[in-house]
């Protein structure tokens, strides 16, 4: 158990949510669902850019309920997905339409594989969730074959970011638990890069993802304070609210 005096996280939320994971309409649990619907694309294309033919084997980080890693596995890729909520991963076996993904209950502080055992190791929407998130990406780093990508998707620390990303989602997003996000855990891209380049990453791309205000979607969950299957995140050049990138293994 991490050590701490200050408010916590409130991580407890995603052992409750059940099939409420993939069919919550009334729950910030549909935003997760609609970023993995615009970042997943994006992230298959970098990954089959760097491995054009290679068998590849991904690691997926606070893998939740499988939106990141079915997908993939849809794509063919050989993916682990690791969670510390039992109850997220039942869920996430029961969306898996290949029967491939091998789920596993653990700690992101203690990955339980050897040195070098992937080309990809992911970790989506999970560093604010940690105490310590350098620890998170040090044990990424390690189970990182030489070459390797990691990818990353969390929120900027900034007045903005906690406007929007935490009081919004507070105001217009029903049965918004407290302490879903805390804005002390949001992490600077700066300080991210020096996390990666203490443990041998190189930070190749950043870019800043919101949601898409030009949809009707977006202005209906304002006003119903739900949030429908085609609201929408899109990529942007601005890093303020939240940003995805990936950074490479180096050597």
């Amino acid at each position: 158990m991490e050590a701490t005096f200050e408010k916590q996280v409130n991580n407890e939320i995603y052992h409750q949510l059940g099939e409420r994971w993939y069919t919550a309409k009334d729950d910030p649990v549909a935003l997760l669902r609609a970023e993995s619907r615009a970042r997943n694309p994006w992230m298959i294309q970098h990954i089959r850019q760097a491995f054009p033919s290679a068998p590849i084997k991904i690691l997926d980080v606070g893998c939740g309920a499988g939106f990141l890693s079915n997908a993939l596995s849809v794509e063919g890729f050989d993916v682990t997905g690791i969670d510390a909520s039992e109850q997220s991963l039942l869920i996430a076996r029961r969306y898996d339409t290949t029967g491939r993904v091998k789920y596993q209950l653990g700690d992101a502080y203690h990955l339980p594989y050897e040195d070098a055992s992937f080309q990809v190791v992911c970790a989506m929407d999970f560093l604010e969730h940690v105490e310590t998130p350098a620890k998170v990406i040090a044990e990424a780093s390690r189970v990182l074959m030489p070459g390797g990508l990691f990818f990353f998707h969390t929120f900027n620390r900034n007045w903005i970011s906690w406007l929007i990303g935490i009081k919004g989602v507070e105001w217009f997003v029903k049965n918004t638990p407290p302490d879903l996000h805390l804005h002390r855990l949001f992490i600077k891209p700066k300080e991210l890069q020096e996390f990666c380049q203490s443990n041998g990453l190189q930070v190749s791309l950043i870019t800043g993802s919101a949601p898409d205000i030009t949809r009707l979607a977006f202005w209906k969950m304002v006003l119903t304070r739900t949030v429908e299957d085609d609201f929408a995140f899109k990529f942007t050049n601005s890093t303020l609210i939240g940003y995805i990138g990936f950074a490479t293994k180096v050597g």
